[in-house]
Order: structure tokens, then C-alpha cells, then sequence
């Protein structure tokens, strides 16, 4: 006997996609998330990119609405951190958390992955007003204005490349005096008028009231610092994902990413993964939504075959 048919360890679109998806194929379903639904993308204002939302809502407002829409249909969403995980065998999954223990014959790993942040004064304070982890997200916010992109490999290259299309200038901050990013971005870069690449430097600090108006560089080599306007600072060191109580359990990369198949299976039977804490190439709420669909429709297939 098992508590439930399957736990969502992760309240972001990816696991509540997945909630939605169970529940309406009637499985016991809980959903366990350390703090707020949401993730990352309860920091993001304007979320326009996703596909019927022409006028476009903020992430908080479109995670009410999946949470909403994932308790209606009958998830069962706590509160609570995840210490552990455990396959017990003919006892099903074991999920330990902070205050009890768990047992449901299926698991699907959704718990996200961080921003890299540069922890210099000012970031967390301009979180969502100026400062940003996604181009992609945010990136039409910033028309006609300057900005600063902070990183050297594909992902700064590809986001400074993206932001051109709506700034008015896009400046690259990188420590190092070449990028890291593949030749032909480079290219890209090098021949894009609108990008200027400051080398050997690192932002030190975020300046603004209410919004981004300037940061402060530091030169590596001489130690000059230099102040320099902007009106938005895109990150792009890279991400952390959130395996630690996967990791283990299924086989993760070097990184600690979960590693899947197509249809969101790990290394382990039982076990799937769904969102950014799986090895993916796209990370955005869409990719998010369709994992979670895909990793709940394989648990429900997986469940129905030990039920008989």
C-alpha cells in the first residue's frame, strides 16, 4: 500500500503541468514544493512569448492560474522540503521530507534549476526591475535601450545577439580577454554594430532606485573601477539545478542534471524528470509545460501496468 499513486517533487510549470495532467487522469497525486509555486518565473514581469497570451501576463499571475487549475482537478499541494528520496522496492517510492515520509508507486522530479548570480550589491534588490536572467523573457522590455550582458560563452553570446534586436546598444561584461563561446557566435558578435565587448572586466556592483541605471566595473588586470549606464543587466553565468535529492537515485551529468529519454523516463523505473532540472536545450516555461505533460502521461502509463 502506497500513500499516493504519484508525488511531483517541484511547484514550477513543469510540475504543476504534471499535477494537472495526473490528477485529470484521476491519480492520487501530490505535489511537494519547498516554498512558493512559481520558480523562476514568479520574478518575471511580463511573460508575452507563450502562445495564446498575446497581451501577455506576469508569472505570478500565470502560476496562480496553474496551481489553481492543479488543486481544482485534485492535486494535493504541501509545503514542505525534501530531504530524501528512496526506491523501496515492492514498497513503492519513498519521499522523506523535513516533517514525515512519503510512499506512492511513482516519482516525477520538477524541482527547477537556478540562475547563476553574481552576489554583488544591488542584484537581489533589482531582481525583476532592470536586472534579469532571460533575454528571451525580458528582452522586449528594453527597446531602445542600453544594457550590459554579463557572461562569455553560447548562452551570453546568444542572449546579447537576441537583445539587439530591441536595444539600442548591448555591452558584453566578460572577465577573461577572449570568449568562450563557439567561433561562429563570435562571428556573429565581432560583425553586430550594436554589440560592444568590454574585456577583462566584471560587474561589481548595480546601481539604481527602483530600476537599473548604472553598474559599476572593475578592470581585473588594474583594478580600475569605472561606472557605466544601463537600463538592464542580463545574467548569463550559467545555472544551478536543484538534484541534490535526486542525485543517486537516477543517473544525473557532470552538472547534476537528470538525464532522460524522450518521454521524461530516467535510469531508474519509476522515476521521471520534467523541466529544467532535466539535461534539456531549451529552458523556458513552454519546454517546461510540455515536459510535465510528457512526464505525467509516462507515470500515469507506468502506474496503470503495476495496478494491472
Amino acid at each position: 500500500m502506497t500513500d499516493y499513486d504519484l508525488i511531483i517533487i517541484g511547484g514550477g510549470p513543469a510540475g504543476l503541468t504534471a499535477g494537472i495532467y495526473a490528477s485529470r487522469a484521476r491519480l492520487k497525486t501530490l505535489l511537494i514544493e519547498k516554498a512558493l509555486a512559481g520558480g523562476q518565473i514568479l520574478s518575471s514581469p511580463l511573460v508575452e512569448n507563450y502562445p495564446g497570451l498575446a497581451k501577455g501576463t506576469s508569472g505570478a499571475m500565470m502560476i496562480d492560474e496553474m496551481a489553481g487549475q492543479a488543486e481544482r482537478f485534485g492535486t494535493e499541494i504541501r509545503t514542505e522540503t525534501v530531504v530524501s528520496v528512496e526506491d523501496s522496492g515492492n514498497a513503492g517510492k519513498t519521499v522523506r521530507t523535513a516533517k514525515r515520509s512519503y510512499r506512492a508507486l511513482a516519482v516525477i522530479f520538477a524541482m527547477g534549476a537556478a540562475y547563476s548570480k553574481l552576489n554583488v550589491p544591488g542584484e537581489d534588490k533589482l531582481s525583476g526591475r532592470g536586472v534579469s536572467y532571460c533575454a528571451t523573457c525580458d528582452g522586449p522590455l528594453f527597446k531602445n535601450k542600453e544594457v550590459v550582458v554579463v557572461g562569455g560563452g553560447d548562452t551570453a553570446i546568444e542572449e546579447a545577439l537576441f537583445l539587439t534586436k530591441f536595444c539600442a546598444k548591448v555591452n558584453i561584461v566578460h572577465r577573461r580577454d577572449e570568449l568562450r563561446a563557439t567561433k561562429i557566435l563570435q562571428e556573429r558578435a565581432f560583425a553586430n554594430k550594436k554589440i560592444s565587448i568590454i574585456w577583462n572586466s566584471v560587474v561589481i556592483e548595480i546601481l539604481g532606485e527602483g530600476k537599473v541605471e548604472s553598474v559599476i566595473l572593475k578592470d581585473v588586470k588594474t583594478g580600475k573601477e569605472t561606472p557605466l549606464t544601463a537600463s538592464g543587466v542580463f545574467l548569463a553565468v550559467g545555472f544551478t539545478p536543484h538534484t541534490e535529492a535526486a542525485r543517486g537515485v537516477v543517473t544525473t551529468d557532470e552538472k547534476g542534471y537528470i538525464i532522460t529519454n524522450d518521454n521524461m523516463e530516467t535510469s531508474r523505473e519509476g522515476f521521471f524528470a520534467a523541466g529544467d532540472c532535466r539535461k534539456k536545450l531549451l529552458r523556458q516555461v513552454i519546454s517546461a509545460c510540455g515536459d510535465g505533460a510528457t512526464a505525467a502521461f509516462a507515470a500515469q502509463k507506468y502506474i496503470e501496468k503495476l495496478k494491472g
